[in-house]
């Protein structure tokens, strides 16, 4: 379709929540309906796509082959984030659709989660304020908390968010060990100056035998399915944290559950699963030291914005095009 065929101002429907000022920025030129409902309305997010030129989704979104069906004039997809699982890729590229997602603009919000999680499961002080409110006072048991200084943190996928969770945790006292399973990279350029405190991992192996605080930023693909599983948590160091801000089925849960029971695991920050929302009698109930949080690593005011106005702006010049 030329830009001749096109109305003079595109249709954008979206589906989850969106930034308000970011709206408005659509709506400036574009006909927006902007129903955050939609996503668990499969008809009639259907209905609304039938005239639509651009979808904007967030993560529960699922933009299938059949959906796409029924948006003949879709051509362009954002996403409101940086994981495409839920967007069938194969099905756009066919149909000449392009996707936009908010590339490293939530990176800045998932490195300080990691940093954070680090050093509160390392020191191991924080999660006993209950007992402090009610006269307990466990200070000899709290007195062994270990600081970042020169604690190993591995990061396992070296990207944009990999990167910058290891320039601010060598800010903070931590050695830092890399590795990608995409392998050798020429995105990185680290290994011109490598050193003591940051290096390249020979293999994953060697990463989890050597690190006090693993750190998982690695897409959801077959090959990283359960990276994370019983063999591998069985070479981590005993009391090793371990923190998973990328997708769920990176690691394997129960395994990590387990871990955390058994003593081996010293504590694990855990942001994504494999069901969201959890279901009723999941592994993690009554699990030790562990944080679970609601996919919200990457969400803050910040980078809400910067999310919400990266995707505009691309769907906007995708539109103009």
């Amino acid at each position: 379709m030329n830009s001749f065929n096109l109305p003079q101002r595109s249709r954008i429907v979206i589906s989850e929540w969106m930034n308000t000022d970011a709206i408005e920025k659509l709506s400036a030129d574009h006909d927006v309906q902007y129903d955050p409902s939609l996503v668990d309305n499969p008809t009639l997010l259907r209905s609304s796509l039938e005239t639509a030129q651009a979808l904007i989704v967030r993560n529960r979104t699922q933009v299938s082959a059949s959906l796409l069906d029924a948006a003949k004039g879709l051509r362009v997809v954002g996403r409101l984030g940086v994981g495409l699982e839920n967007i069938d890729l194969d099905a756009c590229r066919e149909r000449g659709i392009d996707v936009c997602p908010a590339v490293g603009a939530n990176a800045r919000s998932v490195a300080e989660y990691v940093l954070c999680s680090a050093m509160l499961l390392l020191r191991g002080i924080y999660l006993r304020s209950d007992e402090v409110a009610q006269g307990t006072w466990p200070r000899q048991a709290l007195a062994g908390g270990r600081e970042s200084q020169d604690k190993t943190l591995g990061v396992i996928g070296y990207g944009s968010v990999g990167r910058l969770t290891a320039d601010l945790a060598l800010a903070a006292g931590f050695r830092i060990l890399y590795w990608d399973p995409m392998g050798p990279s020429n995105r990185s350029i680290d290994d011109a100056n490598a050193s003591s405190r940051l290096r390249a991992a020979g293999s994953i192996d060697a990463l989890l035998a050597a690190s006090d605080v693993v750190s998982l930023h690695v897409p959801m693909s077959a090959g990283t399915r359960h990276l994370i599983g019983r063999d591998e948590l069985a070479r981590m160091k005993q009391g090793a944290v371990l923190i998973n801000t990328a997708r769920g089925g990176v690691i394997d849960e129960s395994a990590v559950a387990a871990s955390l029971r058994a003593g081996h695991l010293g504590g694990a920050a855990i942001d994504v699963f494999e069901d969201e929302p959890l279901p009723s009698g999941n592994v993690w109930q009554d699990c030790p030291n562990v944080l679970l949080t609601p996919h919200v690593a990457g969400l803050s005011m910040e980078s809400n914005q910067r999310v919400a106005h990266s995707v505009a702006d691309a769907v906007v010049k995708k539109l103009a095009t």
